[in-house]
């Protein structure tokens, strides 16, 4: 797949037809994501379970006949390139419907693009409840921060039995920030006890003024709900301050290079995420099997979550009285039960998944399974 970059910005138009123009026999999907950048792994895992989907999709004879034709373009991990992006699939490539992006940030800076031209948008992984709000067209197939935060609240209470938490916070971070707030409230509300709140911001590589007051606080964990690239090196740092207590995050830790970054040092951290490689549930081993197949690499929650994304979308695409965009808006919106491998998919009032999360323990460079939480 070739990856487009833009570097201009597009004007945006003010008025586009709401059906999309199509092809005799090809719809046109767009799709989002930071190909490159400090999040690539993200982009790139997404983009693949996109694809395989699009592949089994088109080997089945496509959409109410029609073949899918993926355009997907690199925003770098940036605010304006995402947004840019997003103009360019909807006016320019005529696309039926856009995918991404991971990061909260981004798909707040494309859901307005989308949602005025009545396009649909579906986020595989974004997780902060703004990102929907934004209207009635931006749907997401992950779980929301709210849940994340209560369930690494939980599992810091009643699993690892501690009560004094420290906070070190992504403050650029839409993702984080929120993801943090949730689990301050929740962890307050079990009894728990927030004895220092920190911050950083993306791009950083010195933590250890940070690390030192937060060590001052003596907390019996920490909360890191960053990304893979600051993670790891947070983990490093505090490691190498003698802080050997329990660090905890969200999905936002999941990428192989959290480990090659941050190494044994990442020992005794916990994360929530989208699935586990673990779980010996049918639609999961299938899916593992088909993208080792493809890409000869287990996936990661991101690519699971790309694969739902585009799953769902179709689903709505083939249920929809016609490929018009109010049409499959109607059908996304009435997902009910869909088996995913992420777990069974509802789309709520909200146009949010309810469905589990599991945490993982990261152990020798591996994460592992530790428990299962369900929607309350």
């Amino acid at each position: 797949m070739k990856f487009n970059s833009l570097f201009p910005r597009l004007a945006l138009m003010s008025a586009l037809c709401s059906t999309s123009v199509y092809a005799a026999d090809v719809i046109k999907i767009g799709e989002v994501g930071s190909m490159t950048g400090a999040q690539a792994t993200f982009g790139i895992s997404t983009h693949q379970g996109i694809e395989l989907a699009i592949k089994e999709q088109n080997a089945k004879g496509g959409i109410k006949g029609k073949k899918i034709e993926l355009v997907s373009v690199d925003d770098q991990g940036k605010p304006e390139e995402a947004a840019t992006a997003t103009t360019k699939l909807i006016t320019q490539d005529k696309v039926s419907a856009v995918l991404g992006e991971v990061a909260s940030s981004l798909s707040l800076a494309m859901a307005p693009i989308a949602q005025q031209n009545k396009v649909p948008m579906v986020t595989p992984s974004s997780t902060n409840p703004k990102v929907t709000e934004v209207g009635d067209y931006i749907f997401r197939v992950c779980f929301i921060d709210p849940f994340q935060g209560t369930v690494m609240a939980k599992f810091a209470f009643e699993n690892l039995k501690v009560k004094k938490v420290a906070i070190l916070r992504d403050m650029k971070s839409d993702y984080s920030v929120g993801l943090s707030d949730f689990f301050a409230e929740s962890f307050k509300k079990l009894g728990g006890e927030i004895v220092v709140d920190q911050s950083y911001s993306a791009g950083e590589v010195d933590f250890n003024a940070q690390i030192t007051s937060i060590k001052a606080k003596k907390p019996e964990a920490i909360f890191v709900p960053g990304y893979y690239t600051e993670v790891g090196l947070i983990a490093k740092q505090a490691r190498q301050q003698g802080i050997k207590v329990p660090l905890l995050g969200g999905d936002g830790w999941d990428s192989e290079k959290l480990t090659e970054i941050g190494g044994k040092h990442l020992n005794n951290g916990f994360f929530s995420n989208h699935y586990s490689q673990d779980d010996k549930s049918p639609a999961v081993q299938g899916f593992i099997s088909a993208y080792k197949a493809q890409y000869s690499k287990v996936p990661d929650g991101l690519a699971a979550m790309g694969y739902d994304a585009a799953k769902v979308l179709f689903a709505a695409m083939e249920k929809a009285k016609t490929l018009a965009n109010k049409d499959v808006r109607d059908e996304l919106a009435k997902t009910k039960d869909f088996q995913a491998v992420t777990g069974k998919i509802t789309i709520d009032d909200k146009r949010n998944a309810s469905k589990p999360a599991v945490v993982l323990e990261v152990k020798d460079k591996k994460f592992v399974y530790k428990t299962t939480v369900n929607p309350i």
